[in-house]
């Protein structure tokens, strides 16, 4: 097998830091390309239509037709990272489908739309005139809402890993 240095955990930490907004696919290729880990445009491809990475949003280029570009959210280098590791543990894409990281896309994806349609909420409630008592029921119905959302990601995650320990657990006694 050829020689790959993988992402310590302070880099990875690092990156997402510099780019919270998301990384279009050739800058995350970029990243592991000095590294010797094998990862072409279409495998990148392969691994977001498997599940195993999240699905890009269309952000508009400033200037007049700039046209648009999908942008990755940045815990795809994580993810890379880890399927990487694993697959350099033996494991297969299928086994790497069935662990925890698929479904941590899901759950990863959850709590971005949670989180945006709160976010969404809340922009609304800043650029309407409601009455005082009003506004605060409102910011008070968020408020709850958003720590439910909180709960129920925490909750599904907890479930998600629990789940997949099991079926790796059974797995290796058979």
């Amino acid at each position: 097998m050829e020689s790959m240095d993988l992402l310590a955990p302070e880099e990875i930490a690092r990156i997402e830091r510099e780019n919270a907004g998301g990384l279009p696919a050739s800058a995350i290729l970029e990243i592991f390309r000095p590294r010797g880990v094998r990862l072409s445009e279409a495998t990148f491809r392969k691994y977001v239509q498997a599940g195993l990475l999240p699905r890009s949003r269309r952000v508009g280029r400033k200037g007049k037709h700039q046209g648009s570009v999908g942008l990755y959210p940045v815990e795809a280098v994580r993810r890379i990272n880890v399927i990487k590791k694993m697959m350099a543990e033996g494991h297969t894409l299928e086994d790497i489908k069935r662990s925890y990281v698929f479904h941590s896309n899901y759950i990863d994806q959850l709590e971005r739309d949670l989180a945006g349609l709160l976010d969404g909420f809340q922009e609304e409630l800043g650029d309407r005139a409601f009455g005082g008592a009003h506004r605060r029921s409102l910011e008070a119905q968020l408020a709850t809402l958003r720590q439910r959302a909180q709960d129920l990601v925490r909750d599904v995650a907890r479930l998600g890993s629990a789940v997949t320990a099991r079926a790796d657990e059974t797995n290796r006694s058979q």
